[in-house]
């Protein structure tokens, strides 16, 4: 199961990694939280091992000043055996399975050319199985992994169902200002159609558009297919101030998690939005 990293973990994440030896009383305060927060989600991130205490090493300090890439081509039934060898030289830093020409890169550091010379010829050559090599000086390193900033978590996307050009721009306009992405479909055809591709973390549905129950009949089905039934409907609606308002269901189970009827405040359908999609997520 993927790990549902939040801002706070992000936050914790980037201090550590600009010092790995930051008090949790120092990430804290620089957060405004109490150390007991701070200690137990770092006490999480490490659980579930996410973060793993190590130390980074400059290695040009150290002397090995010779950084290099080797790709290799290899034959692909002793790809493990080759893999398993490389990782057991003393000057590979990092082994890598990939894609595309190249089946295997590593990444190896050494203190002079003449020690990569001695490398590829003594010690790569021999390998059996390995049919081509190319070889890929580091002149500088701008960025590395330890500088890397884990990117914050996709906005949840909101699908729009309805046929009123000018509720759904408006709607549009104050989900977006909040930071959801929006999907937009004119009727219940069109958003089921879009539902078996892609899914949403809400729906809002309108009721009466290509048919008076048009929205209705859409979560009706929406709710009876397992591969959807878990996405949250919002309906907001008309019908009970319209000449049909007797055409719309009072007894039975109701397919959708809320109505409101329209017009609807910008206050009130982000906190009705954040409240289903919250719920939805377990938060």
């Amino acid at each position: 199961m993927v790990y549902q990293a939040d801002d706070l973990d992000r936050e914790i994440i980037r201090i550590l990694q600009q010092n790995g030896r930051e008090s949790n009383v120092e990430i804290a305060r620089a957060l405004g939280l109490s150390e007991a927060t701070v200690r137990k989600r770092l006490e999480r991130l490490i659980a579930e091992q996410i973060i793993r205490p190590t130390v980074s090493v400059d290695l040009s300090r150290l002397g090995f000043e010779t950084g290099t890439l080797v790709a290799f081509q290899v034959d692909l039934g002793r790809i493990g055996q080759i893999a398993e060898r490389l990782a057991g030289l003393p000057q590979v830093c990092s082994v890598y399975y990939t894609t595309g020409e190249y089946d295997l890169f590593i990444e190896a550091v050494f203190s002079s050319n003449q020690e990569l010379l001695h490398f590829l010829t003594a010690d790569i050559a021999p390998i059996e199985g390995i049919r081509k090599s190319a070889t890929f000086h580091i002149l500088k390193r701008v960025k590395n992994q330890a500088q890397w900033v884990l990117p914050g978590a996709s906005p949840p996307v909101v699908m729009v169902v309805d046929d009123d050009p000018d509720f759904v721009e408006t709607t549009r306009i104050v989900l977006e200002a909040h930071g959801f992405q929006v999907r937009l479909a004119t009727n219940g055809d069109e958003a089921l159609a879009a539902l078996e591709h892609n899914h949403p973390d809400l729906v809002i549905m309108d009721i009466m558009m290509q048919g008076i129950l048009d929205g209705l009949n859409a979560s009706w089905r929406i709710q009876a297919n397992p591969a959807m039934k878990n996405i949250p409907i919002l309906v907001i609606s008309s019908i009970a101030d319209s000449d049909y308002a007797d055409m719309f269901p009072t007894e039975g189970e109701f397919p959708a998690d809320r109505f409101l009827t329209k017009p609807v405040s910008p206050e009130r359908l982000i906190a009705e939005v954040k409240r289903l999609i919250g719920r939805a997520k377990g938060s």
